[in-house]
């Protein structure tokens, strides 16, 4: 409580309504505008191809759909959200369930916890549990829509959610190794960050068949709402930090994007690429949170899939990747796939040299993949590190760590100072020690079941990955045990979503 006897977390409530829509649909492009009081901005999303019929019911449905992802950030400094649109019961009742979720996260992760982007006003607010953290009314002033038909889709077509990272580029190669049909989507955001993904999409756009692309200015939108919560630094832009100011819903701003094309093109399976670590319940001050990872986290996959079920789109969500850990996938890309190593990016601050998009060399998410490569014996200059950067984030590895599970940051240490890159045995506060389940395939029955890839999948998949990774385990109790994968009664078992 405050000096007025009011919850701390009022202070948060900041913006009386936020509108969004109403919806404008054409063939190759969707808009809303987002209005804030007499500001507004308009989120739009262009495709290469027509992927809408503007007289059909079920288009403007879905494009509604779309456009109120980004909203779903800011339930914890709104009073209220009014969604002009077509939503039936299963929208409003996902975007409820996520918005909830979100504040939470963004609560805990962006408020509480230290963040360089807020103001003092702000910082060191005292924890206050509540059963919801969802301030904002969510109100969808129209009708609901009529009944759409279901989706005409084949779990034999695969999309992949496409970013140039180590994870979308590992989950192509490994499909496209066992020869099913792959599309690999990729989300152009309209700013620089597109740079992060521009070696691997013009790559792809070349030479992989079914490539697509679909454009979003949603990261300026991202930016115009900052300005309207007025407890955000008004030169957040000059921050330097490798997350984001407020945001934790964001690959569905991104997910929703590509359904257009999935659903035009009869898709009835969309990969995400996210490893062991992205799973994960915390507590923080008797506050319950997925470490701000939800919408990475196997808990998101299911989430949607039951989703998509309600609606009739016949889509199931899921990551082929959930065994293995970070370093395990990096060791996978660069001594299977050497080719697709050469477009992975995963740096945020990139920069281009002529036509070629390069690493910054400085941040933590360039830090961790040059220690990773160097750990399992690969060069970093194969993906455009220079030999003074990758000195230089040795140093700062050793100085600073990583974001990464504990286990896979004390095994990295250990093989860096095993193979004397690094002289000091740790990584920031992570000593190096022995971790040598990070090198293997785990199945935890929370984290990354067997149940949780389809079975067509999981032979052909589990025996590529078997030829890089040390064995497959499974947890028992505390602790791992070897585990037969191929030879299991339940290599074959149905497909299956768990509820979080």
């Amino acid at each position: 409580m405050n000096a007025s006897g009011k919850p701390e977390l009022s202070r948060l409530v900041v913006i009386d309504r936020l509108e969004v829509g109403p919806v404008k649909v054409e063939g190759d492009r969707i808009a809303a505008s987002y209005r804030v009081g007499e500001d507004s901005f308009e989120l739009a999303y262009k495709y290469e191809e027509p992927v809408f019929d503007p007289q059909d019911p079920e288009a403007s449905n879905l494009a509604s759909v779309i456009l109120a992802q980004v909203a779903l950030n800011y339930g914890l400094f709104c009073r209220e959200i009014v969604f002009h649109g077509d939503f039936d019961e299963a929208d409003r009742r996902f975007l409820t369930e996520m918005a909830a979720n979100t504040a939470r996260e963004i609560y805990v992760k962006k408020i509480l916890e230290p963040n360089p982007f807020l103001t003092e006003e702000i910082t060191g607010l005292p924890a206050e549990v509540e059963k919801s953290y969802l301030a904002a009314s969510l109100v969808f002033p129209a009708g609901r829509p009529r009944q759409v038909s279901r989706w005409s889709s084949s779990p034999e077509r695969h999309a992949v959610l496409s970013s140039g990272g180590k994870d979308s580029l590992v989950t192509f190669g490994l499909l496209r190794e066992i020869g099913v049909e792959i599309h690999p989507i990729y989300v152009n955001e309209s700013g620089r960050h597109w740079f992060t993904a521009l070696n691997a999409y013009r790559h792809f756009s070349l030479h992989v068949p079914n490539t697509a692309r679909v454009w979003t200015n949603s990261d300026r939108l991202f930016s115009w709402m900052l300005r309207q919560l007025p407890f955000v630094r008004k030169d957040f832009q000059s921050v330097r930090s490798d997350a984001y100011p407020i945001r934790l819903w964001t690959v569905a701003v991104f997910l929703f994007g590509v359904l257009p094309l999935l659903r035009k093109r009869g898709i009835g399976r969309l990969l995400i690429g996210d490893e062991f670590d992205t799973t994960e319940r915390a507590s923080y001050q008797g506050i319950t949170h997925y470490s701000g990872l939800y919408d990475q986290s196997r808990y998101f996959d299911d989430a949607l899939t039951r989703y998509f079920g309600r609606k009739g789109y016949g889509l199931s969500q899921f990551s082929i990747l959930r065994p293995c850990s970070e370093i395990l996938i990096e060791k996978v890309l660069a001594e299977r796939y050497p080719a697709l190593l050469e477009y992975q990016m995963s740096c945020h601050a990139t920069h281009k040299e002529e036509t070629t998009v390069r690493p910054c060399g400085a941040c933590e998410k360039c830090r961790r993949i040059v220690g990773m490569l160097l750990a399992v014996g690969q060069d970093p200059k194969r993906c455009g590190f220079r030999e003074e950067q990758i000195e230089s984030l040795l140093r700062a590895l050793v100085e600073s760590g990583v974001h990464q599970e504990r286990a896979g940051a004390a095994h990295m240490a250990h093989l860096l100072h095993e193979r004397g890159r690094i002289s000091e045995p740790r990584l920031g506060k992570v000593l190096a020690k022995p971790q040598p389940e990070v090198m293997k395939l785990r199945f935890d029955p929370e984290r990354s079941p067997l149940s949780g890839i389809p079975a067509s999948l999981r032979e052909p998949i589990f025996r590529i990955l078997l030829e890089h990774a040390e064995e497959a385990v499974q947890r028992t109790g505390r602790s791992w045990a070897p585990f037969d994968v191929i030879g299991s009664a339940h290599i074959r078992a149905p497909y299956h979503q768990a509820s979080p």
